[in-house]
């Protein structure tokens, strides 16, 4: 979105709440900033100032509003579907990068140096790398004042401040009050109680089709990964410092999040997993004005807005998944990376409960890795009872005899894990998508589908087309459209730059 004056000014004044994120308003007469739905008096005009992020107008001295709590508003949907440097920068910092590998270590995953990865992101987001990253250390530090009985100076390192006086600097700086005042402050806010939990809201821009999130989630669950239980999702995460566990239950207005994590430095990067999971941070109504254009697609959109882009919270796993699953069912492939996981960490993974015939719908019928979203990996227990996926390295010590797959398929994945841990490919957040793509179709047995589904669901791109999916086809000629792969390749250009979530629908239509 371009920082027009009046435009801005205009969602100002009407509160819509689908810009929340893209921008943020300063009022240079109150000193704060706001969301451009703060239900307060619309400002003065010229008293109004526009700014690209929470951290550019920190940076302008002022504070976040209390009233409507800016800093907590959506991410942009620009920085989570932009696949340039600028959009990858700020998905890595989400996630943490500056945090455990400070500036540098975030400039050489972007493969720039320091001065000019500064120069990049203060034109577009107003603030540096380092100002970015202290904006989302001040947020963290707010949720765990507000949401445990931490020590302040436990909170001061957890949130990834270097010291307590510069976590107090920060929350005086930023929000006009000592971190005590915020603990005071909280009001009817409940106190999660138990080491290590953590209770927040995921905000989102509505509408959000839960319903269709939890369908996606529930039949592709894993036994011992991921479940959903009344209407709630939980799955295991492997996060940078340890393990841990969440509960994601959608809301009016919001994501209820119930985390248990062994390290409280992982809240941010597992809030930021949590997001790219459920497309938190999508523009709904950007979406789904482009595709209800098309009168095929329209009736879908009417009766389901809000449908949402399931992602992952590891690469890796999506990847292992997609493998499994070529030309073979979803059942079948549950099974099979069932039997996997208990190859490396022998305990009951439920093997016997993965029976029964493919869900009708599943993304693929001919592939069976129906794209689960299972975090983490190594079959770790987390802290609250689910386990994750398999890593890299823990995939390699699996024994052949523990994979129960053709050899070639077998040798694939072996080839993958190699390739993720000496580096050659990255299926990280902020990756290089058209370098990802182009490096896992070098690795042999990895073809087009599997290389694009991953680039869709692991990369987050907003239009990819599964035209060869078997599945897709079946879902367009339910909705009267052209089922041939070419044709529907050409008709698909009317969906551009949102064909992934035009993907999803097709699938819900079969």
């Amino acid at each position: 979105m371009e920082m027009d004056f009046e435009r801005c000014y205009r969602a100002v004044d009407s509160r819509d709440q689908r810009f929340d994120g893209w921008f943020y308003t300063g009022v240079t007469s109150t000193g704060i900033y706001c969301r451009p739905s703060c239900p307060a008096i619309t400002p003065k005009r010229k008293n109004v100032r526009f700014f690209p992020s929470a951290a550019a107008a920190q940076g302008a001295g002022l504070r976040a509003c209390r009233r409507c709590r800016p800093d907590a508003a959506p991410g942009s949907p620009q920085w989570d579907i932009r696949a340039d440097v600028v959009g990858r920068a700020m998905r890595l910092i989400a996630d943490g990068v500056i945090d455990r590998d400070g500036v540098p270590g975030l400039a050489s995953r972007l493969g720039y140096t320091e001065r000019h990865l500064h120069r990049m992101l203060s034109a577009e987001m107003g603030a540096g790398p380092l100002a970015l990253a202290r904006a989302q250390r001040a947020q963290t530090a707010r949720i765990l004042i507000e949401t445990t009985d931490l020590g302040m100076a436990e909170i001061a390192f957890a949130a990834g401040f270097g010291s307590v006086r510069q976590f107090n600097d920060t929350l005086r700086e930023v929000y006009a009050s000592a971190p005590s005042d915020l603990r005071t402050a909280r009001g009817r806010q409940q106190t999660a109680v138990g080491a290590g939990i953590i209770a927040l809201r995921l905000a989102y821009r509505p509408p959000l089709h839960a319903r269709a999130l939890l369908d996606f989630l529930t039949v592709r669950a894993l036994p011992g990964v991921d479940e959903v239980r009344d209407g709630t999702y939980h799955r295991g995460l492997r996060l940078p410092h340890g393990t841990g566990e969440v509960a994601l239950n959608p809301a009016d207005g919001h994501v209820a999040a119930t985390l248990r994590l062994t390290d409280l430095r992982d809240l941010a990067p597992a809030v930021a997993r949590c997001r790219r999971l459920l497309d938190l941070d999508a523009d709904p109504a950007a979406i789904d004005g482009t595709l209800a254009a098309d009168p095929a697609l329209a009736p879908a959109v009417a009766a389901e807005p809000g449908i949402r882009l399931p992602r992952a919270v590891d690469g890796f796993e999506m990847a292992v998944r997609a493998i499994v699953g070529q030309q073979i069912s979803v059942t079948a492939a549950q099974k099979t990376l069932t039997r996997l996981l208990a190859a490396h960490d022998p305990v009951d993974h439920g093997v016997d409960e993965v029976d029964g015939d493919r869900t009708p719908g599943q993304p693929h019928d001919q592939r069976g890795d129906g794209g689960r979203d299972t975090a983490g990996r190594g079959g770790v227990a987390g802290v609250g009872g689910l386990r994750g996926f398999l890593s890299a390295d823990e995939l390699l010590r699996v024994p052949d005899s523990g994979f129960g797959m053709p050899v070639g398929r077998r040798e694939t994945l072996r080839g993958l894990a190699r390739a993720v841990t000496d580096g050659t490919v990255d299926l990280a957040p902020g990756v290089d998508r058209e370098e990802a793509v182009r490096r896992l179709l070098a690795l042999p047995g990895i073809g087009p589908w599997t290389a694009n589904y991953l680039a869709m669901r692991a990369f987050g791109d907003p239009d990819i087309l599964l035209s060869t999916d078997l599945a897709v086809r079946r879902g367009a000629a339910a909705l009267g459209l052209p089922d041939n792969q070419q044709t529907l390749d050409g008709y698909a250009d009317r969906w551009r730059p949102w064909r992934s979530y035009a993907t999803i629908r097709l699938w819900r239509a079969a």
